[in-house]
């Protein structure tokens, strides 16, 4: 393969050194401040652009306002960072980066990223898909990627549905990926604004708009022109923004707030929700015509604990570039039998976790992860009000109050159950429950 030019935008020079010592089979140039790399990417032809997400004291994102003259220039835009929290990667590939990454594996990141500009030149094939991108061996899974990313070249809209934590912003993105679509791929969750501030993130404003509003900003559709605009919880959407946002979507023109101006906008549209779409619609919280535009194919995700086989795999990928786990047998058929209320998400979480240890998993290892994540509380197990979850009440809403208490109590019992080692009578005493509620629990969700 030619050399690539590549351009470190890096402000210490010890990482500039490492970085120089894994690129030295290429043609690698640096820049230390923001004015040297603006006058780099200006003068030059670059290949690949690696941009610390921080540079200097005052602004932690101060790297991301490079990303628009890298996407400019033509380059491949990488993001570096010592944090990895949502937020941060989110915003960065709002901004248009193509790749991100946390500092620390310097030669197993670079590698990759180098692997993936190559993939990014030569279009992947389905095993290349699914062992790098989407870790899955579940059949009917793997099925409905196939087919959504035969979708994916077509302006042919794809609703993703399924629980939380499944996955849905991930294949979102290699659907846009495989699109040959030259835009931006350009993420919302509509759950996380009011309606008024979710049209202003839309539609973008002008200055004078309404208080606060100091300068002209561009909207997440005007970000999106001839890319991807992916809607994340859909559900949450009110009835009057959906019809906002239809007529932007069949005449792909819309109004900034405070503009009589209208502006176009050539998008693709990608949404999700954990919400059964059906229900929203009998229930009037969703608009028959606006479910008709968004949902040309649909493609549902099983939640982990119907893809046992993934779990393992999953372990190995997020171990990649880092400490190797290993699992003594109970404590893998512990990971392997426990229902992964969060998902992936939560996989990933526990990955995280239990690899600042010594590498060898015990049982104890993972029922002392599992519980402190269950106390301290997660994105999916954060509380809402009082002792309720939003997992649990994810679940009353998709499955209906008694299914959801049902599923809740088989939890309980079923961890009790192992903490005493099977020793149904302990059980009995420690919850104070009947006999029959035991037993009735066991038999519904399969236990012995």
């Amino acid at each position: 393969m030619d050399k690539l030019r590549i351009l470190v935008i890096e402000d210490d020079k010890l990482a500039q050194t490492v970085m120089g010592k894994h690129l030295a089979a290429n043609l690698p140039d640096f820049a230390s401040d923001m004015k040297t790399a603006e006058k780099l990417l200006k003068a030059g032809k670059y290949d690949i652009c690696f941009v610390d997400l921080k540079l200097g004291r005052d602004d932690d994102y101060s790297g991301l306002k490079l990303l628009p003259l890298v996407r400019k220039s033509g380059a491949y835009p990488v993001v570096m960072s010592s944090s990895d929290d949502e937020e941060t990667i989110n915003k960065a590939y709002a901004l248009g980066c193509k790749d991100f990454y946390v500092k620390g594996n310097e030669a197993q990141n670079i590698k990759a990223v180098l692997d993936k500009y190559t993939s990014h030149k030569s279009p992947q094939t389905l095993d290349d898909i699914f062992a790098t991108q989407i870790i899955t061996h579940d059949i009917a899974t793997r099925t409905m990627v196939t087919e959504a990313i035969k979708y994916a070249p077509t302006d042919i809209p794809i609703m993703l549905l399924g629980p939380s934590g499944t996955g849905k912003t991930r294949i979102a993105r290699v659907i846009h990926e495989h699109s040959a679509r030259q835009g931006e791929f350009v993420a919302i969750n509509c759950a996380a604004y009011s309606e008024d501030l979710l049209e202003a993130e839309l539609f973008g404003y002008k200055k004078g708009a309404f208080t606060g509003a100091y300068d002209n900003r561009k909207g997440k559709l005007a970000q999106a022109n001839g890319g991807t605009l992916f809607l994340d919880e859909i559900g949450s959407m009110s009835q009057n923004m959906q019809t906002k946002l239809l007529k932007a979507i069949e005449e792909k023109t819309f109004y900034p707030v405070g503009s009589d101006k209208p502006e176009h906008s050539s998008f693709r549209i990608i949404s999700a929700t954990l919400e059964d779409v059906q229900q929203l619609i009998a229930k009037g919280k969703m608009r028959f015509d606006f479910f008709q535009r968004i949902h040309g194919f649909t493609l549902t995700l099983k939640p982990l604990c119907q893809r046992k086989d993934d779990i393992l795999p999953l372990i190995a990928d997020f171990s990649k570039g880092g400490k190797r786990l290993a699992f003594e047998q109970d404590a893998k058929t512990f990971l392997l039998n426990y229902d992964w209320p969060g998902n992936v998400r939560e996989l990933k979480k526990f990955v995280e976790m239990v690899s600042a240890g010594d590498g060898l998993v015990t049982l104890g290892i993972v029922q002392g992860h599992i519980a402190s994540r269950m106390r301290l509380g997660t994105p999916q197990a954060a509380a809402t009000d009082g002792m309720l979850t939003n997992q649990q009440y994810e679940l009353a809403m998709t499955k209906g109050l008694n299914d959801a208490i049902d599923r809740f109590a088989w939890e309980i019992i079923k961890r009790n159950l192992s903490a005493n080692n099977g020793k149904k009578a302990r059980t009995l005493e420690q919850l104070k429950i009947s006999t029959r509620l035991l037993y009735s629990t066991l038999n519904k969700f399969g236990g012995k």
